[in-house]
C-alpha cells in the first residue's frame, strides 16, 4: 500500500457504459483506489450519447464531475489539476490533444496518458489522424499507461520517446463479477458493441456455427449492429445490458466467446475487459487468437481458441460437462490471481513510486 494520493481522471466516460468498454473498466480502477486509502475526481465531459444513457449517473467511490466544453473544464478544475499527485488523461477524451496541452502546462504532480485504446491509438498516430493524442505530448507524460503489453511498450519508449511506458491491462471487479447459477439459455454468446473490423470473426465463429446447429441457441449483446446483418432465427439479439446485469448473462450461457479487433491481434497482448469478466463468472471462453494469449489464460487449460465455424461447433457439440465445468473454474482462479482492480492498482501504485524516485518534469 502506498501513501494516499489526490487522483485526477479525465476520463472517456465513467458513468455511462453504452456503446463502451472505458466505463467498466474506470468504475473497477476507481472503486479499488478509493479502497485503498486515494482521493480521486473523475472528471467527464458531458456529452448526449451518454447522457441519454448513463447506468451509474453518481458513481459512489469518487467525485464524478462533468464539465461542457474545454473552457468550463479549465476554469473549474485547475485547482485539482494542479494540487494532485496524480493526473491520468484518457484515450478518446473529446478535444483529448487540448486536454493534453493544458494537462502538462498545469499539473505539479505525475502525469499519466492511460491509453484503453493503444493499437488504435497508434495506427492513427502513424496516419496523423488521431483527435486524442499528438504524438509530441507523449515524450511530455511522464507514464504510458498502456492495455496493451509486449513490444509495444518499447516501440513506445523507442519511437515515441515515452519516458516510461508500461501495461496496466484492463481488470475485474470480483465484487460484480462472479459465478451466478442459471438455467442455460444459451449455448454461446457475444458481448460486444459493433466493430466492422470485428464483424468478420463474428460471423465466421458465432452466425455461420448458428446457421449449421439450429437446435443450439446463440446470443450477441451490443449496440451498433448494422440493420442489415442477418440473424439466424437461433440467435437472440439484445441491444445493451447494463454491468450489474453481466453476470446474470454469463451465468446463463454454457460458453461465451471473445472477439479480438484487427489492430489488437496485429498488436497481440491485448485482452479484452469481456475477458476477465466472463472468467471471473466462471464461464468457459472460446476465443480467436492473438500473439500473448497464452500469458493471460492458457489455449486448452484455461481457455479454448477456435479459428473456425467448425471448431465451434464441435466444442459446443462435443467437450464433456465435467469438463466444460473445469475449464470455466481454472480460468476463474487464473483471473482472480492476477487480473482485479485490485491488481491493477498495486501495478499503478508501483510504476508512480517508481517515478518519484526522481523529481518528475515536464
Amino acid at each position: 500500500m502506498s501513501e494516499p494520493m489526490r487522483i485526477v481522471i479525465l476520463g472517456l466516460s465513467i458513468t455511462s457504459s453504452w456503446g463502451n468498454g472505458h466505463a467498466t473498466t474506470y468504475r473497477a480502477l476507481v472503486r479499488q483506489l478509493t479502497a485503498r486509502g486515494h482521493d480521486v475526481v473523475f472528471l467527464e465531459r458531458d456529452v448526449p450519447w451518454y447522457a441519454d444513457n448513463r447506468d451509474l449517473p453518481r458513481p459512489p467511490y469518487c467525485r464524478t464531475e462533468l464539465y461542457g466544453d474545454r473552457r468550463e473544464l479549465e476554469r473549474r478544475f485547475a485547482g485539482d489539476v494542479r494540487e494532485a499527485d496524480l493526473v491520468i488523461v484518457g484515450s478518446f477524451v473529446p478535444e483529448g490533444i487540448a486536454v493534453g496541452e493544458w494537462v502538462v502546462r498545469t499539473a505539479l504532480g505525475v502525469i499519466a496518458f492511460y491509453d484503453i485504446d493503444t493499437p488504435v491509438t497508434l495506427a492513427r498516430l502513424a496516419l496523423g489522424q488521431n483527435e486524442y493524442l499528438s504524438a509530441e505530448l507523449i515524450p511530455r507524460f511522464h507514464l504510458y499507461l498502456s492495455f496493451t503489453g509486449g513490444p509495444t511498450l518499447e516501440r513506445l519508449e523507442r519511437d515515441y520517446g515515452s519516458p516510461a511506458a508500461r501495461a496496466l491491462y484492463c481488470s475485474v471487479d470480483p465484487q460484480i463479477y462472479r459465478p451466478v447459477s442459471l438455467p442455460t439459455r444459451w449455448d454461446l454468446g457475444y458481448m460486444g458493441t459493433y466493430s466492422a473490423d470485428r464483424q468478420p470473426a463474428l460471423e465466421r465463429l458465432l452466425l455461420e456455427p448458428a446457421e449449421h446447429a439450429a437446435t443450439l441457441r446463440f446470443l450477441v449483446a451490443g449496440p451498433q449492429y448494422p440493420s442489415g446483418v442477418r440473424w439466424p432465427d437461433n440467435v437472440t439479439r439484445l441491444a445493451h445490458v447494463e454491468p450489474s446485469n453481466h453476470p446474470s448473462l454469463y451465468g446463463a450461457q454454457r460458453f461465451t466467446l471473445n472477439l479480438t479487433r484487427a489492430e489488437m491481434v496485429a498488436a497481440g497482448y491485448s485482452p479484452s475487459v469481456r475477458l476477465f469478466e466472463a472468467a471471473a463468472c466462471g464461464t468457459p471462453i472460446v476465443s480467436d487468437y492473438w500473439e500473448g494469449l497464452e500469458t493471460f489464460l492458457l489455449p486448452g487449460h484455461e481457455i479454448l481458441v477456435a479459428r473456425s465455424g467448425k471448431d465451434v461447433r464441435d466444442i459446443l457439440r462435443d467437450m464433456p460437462e465435467r469438463e466444460r465445468l473445469a475449464l470455466g473454474e481454472r480460468a476463474r482462479d487464473r483471473v482472480l490471481a492476477e487480473h482485479t482492480s485490485e491488481h491493477r492498482v498495486g501495478q499503478l501504485e508501483d510504476y508512480v513510486a517508481e517515478l518519484l524516485t526522481t523529481e518528475p518534469s515536464a
